[in-house]
């Protein structure tokens, strides 16, 4: 192949025959993006083209005057005579891996996925290609999650517990996806659930866009009147990282703080933190997710990017894969700060 299908430029990945860009770094003409995650889809561009599912948080994070054109999931669009398809990716709601075609070659871009089941978004699925680009996130064999039933079990043991004791229990997961799926997999039984404006604000386009969740209370909207007991003992609050030893979050006191990330399966990302809990859940592949994705791509070659690059890169070299690394900004968005994430977070 004399020229790469996508290649990597100052301004991110791009498709030449194309001529546009996916999940560029910075402002570009034509953005072809994976997710809404604000590593993903930056501001600025003059037009966006994502999937249809997506559409309510690509506007809630680019404003409503962004040009957002939207395809549902599998239906190809074309573009200088490159065929363009976005297809489920499982990471958050309307999460896609971009599926590129050009004179019968097929690139897959995944942008950030896994394989996990997700009530608040459609599964991960399998798409075939010649060239993969994968995420590496969470590209080590240490990482490998533990079951939804058993992940929600412990929580709503753990809430059910505070509850007992007579205690808040506050949760600290990402605004835009994270927050929802712990919404959706808590026993909502056990206790009222409220919510930080930022969560909120994402868990409205969530339901806009179809997705069935459990009440929640903005926190904002619990009345501040004199003498009266705030209704905090026994409830679940959701809150972003951010929120963390703050005084926002000192309020709910006594309180059970936890964390919702990946990075919680190494204890000292739980002492980093400073909480009582660390729930070991992601928005990512575990090692054996990333490895299951590139078999079913049927990839001859493989791309791996942010992460854990280098080292699944050398493990599928050692598989006998032509592997290497390609390298992105893409954030970890479950990483300790909330650098990338302020804006969903507001």
């Amino acid at each position: 192949m004399s020229e790469a299908l996508i290649s990597l430029t100052d301004d991110g990945l791009y498709c030449p025959a194309g001529d546009f860009h996916i999940d560029p770094w910075n402002p570009v003409p034509r953005a072809v993006v994976t997710h809404a995650h604000a590593d993903h889809a930056r501001w600025g561009c003059g037009r966006y083209l994502a999937a249809e599912s997506g559409a309510h948080l690509l506007h809630t994070r680019l404003g409503a005057a962004a040009d957002i054109a939207t395809v549902p999931y599998g239906q190809p669009t074309e573009h200088n005579g490159v065929q363009v398809s976005f297809h489920p990716a499982g990471h958050v709601l309307g999460s896609a891996q971009v599926r590129v075609e050009y004179r019968g070659e097929v690139w897959v871009v995944t942008g950030d996925y896994k394989l996990d089941l997700d009530p608040t978004c459609q599964p991960f699925e399998p798409v075939r290609c010649h060239t993969f680009i994968t995420e590496s996130t969470f590209g080590l064999p240490i990482y490998r999650w533990e079951t939804p039933d058993v992940l929600f079990g412990g929580v709503n043991a753990w809430w059910a517990a505070n509850k007992a004791a007579g205690k808040c229990s506050i949760v600290y997961a990402y605004a835009l996806g994270k927050s929802q799926r712990v919404m959706a997999g808590v026993d909502p039984s056990i206790g009222p659930i409220y919510t930080h404006g930022a969560v909120e604000k994402v868990t409205r386009a969530y339901r806009e866009s179809g997705v069935l969740l459990p009440p929640t209370t903005p926190v904002s909207e619990v009345p501040a009147g004199r003498g009266k007991a705030k209704p905090w003992a026994g409830a679940l609050v959701l809150a972003p990282p951010s929120a963390a030893g703050s005084p926002w979050a000192r309020k709910f006191e006594p309180a059970s703080e936890a964390v919702a990330s990946g990075w919680a399966r190494v204890r000292g990302a739980r002492r980093r933190k400073a909480v009582d809990r660390g729930f070991v859940l992601s928005d990512h592949a575990d090692w054996p997710g990333l490895l299951t994705a590139v078999r079913e791509s049927g990839a001859s070659r493989v791309l791996a990017t942010h992460g854990f690059a280098a080292e699944l890169a050398r493990y599928l070299r050692e598989g006998g894969l032509d592997a290497g690394v390609i390298a992105t900004r893409y954030g970890d968005e479950e990483e300790g700060s909330d650098s990338g994430k302020q804006e969903v977070e507001g």
